[in-house]
């Protein structure tokens, strides 16, 4: 059910304003409707919940999700994001990896999955009992990209983004393959030696304190219900909700 509020615009600075306002068609968010949207779009994001109950101070609620869905599928977020973030000589990267919960609602995409697959029914092999124990593993029940480690998939993370002098990140991306792909950008590594090294490369530990930076940021985009909890079966909207609240963050 909707209720009553008096909403609290959302609204650029002039600067960024500027900066941002070839990415919407005509410079929309100008406009207190278009802020007003942004405003409904950024508390549902906060607070959760269906879209059907956004308060109606900040519109029509199927306005409000035709729009975010819309601006997703253009990659309006993900330019907003690309056009508030400069480049600058002498940067930091700080890289670290979470996960996120999955909401019933987020399963599957239209048309779900192939007959008899219940994602939320499968158990882990260590938890079935032996007797119903399949020989070989069973193709429904993968492992996420994630078991494979944090350092492979940094790779296509940072070659999106400019080389900067320092990458921080901890022992889950001690990998020599990273190691050499950060040196051939001239980024030097700040990554601590894994205890099975039997050769440790250098390592600064000053420089490596102020690596929580990520962790504490991380902590703060999931304070977004919508981030804590994926609701979206569409990666697009889910990555325009981190997006939206990284450039609030920002």
């Amino acid at each position: 059910m909707q209720t009553e509020c008096s909403p609290a615009l959302f609204d650029f600075a002039p600067v960024e304003g500027r900066r941002i306002v070839a990415a919407f068609d005509g410079g929309a968010i100008t406009s207190n409707a278009d802020r007003r949207v942004i405003s409904g779009i950024v508390h549902m994001l906060k607070n959760g919940g269906r879209w059907q109950d956004c308060p109606a101070c900040y519109g029509p609620p199927t306005t409000i999700y035709s729009r975010y869905h819309r601006w997703s599928g253009r990659s309006i977020w993900a330019s907003v994001l690309a056009a508030l973030v400069e480049a600058t000589p002498g940067g930091l990267h700080l890289i670290d990896s979470t996960t996120a919960k999955a909401h019933r609602s987020a399963a599957d995409g239209k048309g779900g999955g192939p007959p008899g697959y219940r994602p939320l029914a499968w158990r882990q092999r260590h938890e079935d009992p032996p007797r119903q124990r399949r020989p070989g593993p069973d193709p429904r029940l993968r492992h996420h990209t994630g078991a494979e480690g944090d350092a492979r998939p940094a790779h296509g993370l940072l070659a999106n983004l400019p080389p900067p002098d320092l990458c921080r990140g901890d022992t889950a991306y001690d990998s020599d393959g990273l190691r050499l792909f950060l040196a051939e950008r001239g980024t030097t590594p700040v990554i601590p030696n894994n205890s099975t090294r039997k050769r440790p490369h250098p390592f600064d530990d000053r420089a490596y304190k102020a690596r929580n930076i990520i962790e504490r940021t991380i902590g703060r985009l999931k304070d977004w219900r919508r981030i804590h909890t994926r609701y979206d079966k569409r990666a697009r909207n889910f990555a325009s909700a981190v997006a939206i609240a990284a450039i609030l963050l920002g």
